[in-house]
């Protein structure tokens, strides 16, 4: 006989079958860093669009066993239009790598050793490449969430995908994810 207990069990074991575990869901366990900046740091000048808009580096750690590829996500949910403003999306990264290099090409598909296929997404300026933080000048203080997710299979995806369509195509696939957040503000 099923009781309500292993019904339950049951079900979570086939959603997770069926592929439609979301992202949001899944446990936040890989380590991401930067040598730019500390979990809840400053975001550093020339990596604002401000200045040199250079992209900053990032390593990770911990990502759990069966690990295929990778992708990451940049965005500040503090803009009110559109809301989370998107900074960076990238994809196909390989579970190789440790992490991504600073000042990254804007270009679609850079060629960088170690990272072959990476594809750098459409960010909110509606371009491929880091677009870093350009907060108005209005004194809020504006965070900048660099999530990073852990995927379990090679998803192949093409280029030109934005964030939302990123996690559209990532459903059911994320195994774990990781987050650094900094922070900028534009007082003058």
């Amino acid at each position: 006989m099923i009781n309500k207990a292993n019904r339950l069990v049951i079900a979570m074991a086939l959603l997770s079958l069926t592929g439609l575990a979301r992202a949001a869901d899944a446990p936040e366990t890989v380590e991401v860093t930067s040598s730019a900046f500390a979990h809840h740091g400053t975001v550093p000048l020339a990596n604002t669009a401000y200045s040199d808009n250079q992209s900053i580096d990032l390593s990770w750690s911990n990502l759990p066993a069966g690990t295929v590829e990778l992708a990451l996500i940049c965005d500040d949910p503090v803009v009110a239009m559109p809301q989370p403003f998107v900074h960076w999306v990238v994809y196909n990264i390989p579970a190789s790598a440790a992490g991504l290099p600073a000042g990254m090409s804007s270009e679609a598909a850079p060629e960088i050793p170690g990272l072959e296929g990476l594809t750098n997404g459409v960010s909110g300026v509606r371009r491929p490449g880091y677009f870093g933080p350009r907060p108005p000048v209005d004194g809020q203080l504006h965070t900048y969430n660099f999530r990073v997710y852990a995927l379990d299979a090679d998803l192949d995806l093409p280029e030109g995908l934005g964030k939302d369509e990123l996690l559209e195509r990532m459903e059911g696939h994320v195994l774990a994810t990781g987050l650094l957040m900094g922070h900028y503000q534009r007082t003058e």
